[in-house]
């Protein structure tokens, strides 16, 4: 997987009792479910609050996923809190694809890689993404990605 730049945008979730399984660790499940949160996050804060409920929902823009990676590399515990680092590593004429690395106590825990697919939302129709995204996750793709 590609390597975390220095300015990612961070996303901290708190792991709680419920999110372990017998031995102590976080479920299996969860992890996905934290990075998937970590990306709804930067949504908002790179579109002015609007995450994928809105973009769903007032601007008709979905963006189904088609293809999860993820490596284990670090327990997660509810020990320390879980930093999600979360930046876009390409953006197709109809799809995106992001990384997310959760981080604890300085330790990698896990990388994921994401790919979705730009859809209107209410014909479930490829699109092309709307200029305003396309321009704010433009800006977050690091230069050595971009080109």
């Amino acid at each position: 997987m590609e390597q975390r730049p220095a300015d990612t945008f961070e996303h901290m979730v708190r792991i709680g009792w419920g999110d372990c399984d017998p031995a102590k660790i976080a479920y299996t499940g969860r992890l996905p479910w934290f990075a998937l949160e970590a990306i709804n996050a930067w949504w908002e804060d790179k579109l002015g609050g609007d995450g994928w409920f809105q973009m769903e929902l007032d601007r008709n823009v979905g963006t189904p996923f088609v293809r999860l990676e993820m490596d284990f590399s670090f327990p997660v515990t509810p020990r320390h809190r879980l930093i999600c680092h979360v930046w876009p590593v390409k953006l197709g004429e109809t799809s995106i694809t992001f990384r997310v690395d959760g981080l604890q106590d300085g330790k990698l825990c896990f990388s994921t890689r994401t790919v979705s697919v730009f859809i209107v939302a209410d014909q479930f129709i490829k699109q092309s993404p709307p200029d305003d995204i396309r321009h704010a996750v433009q800006a977050h793709i690091p230069a050595s990605e971009a080109g």
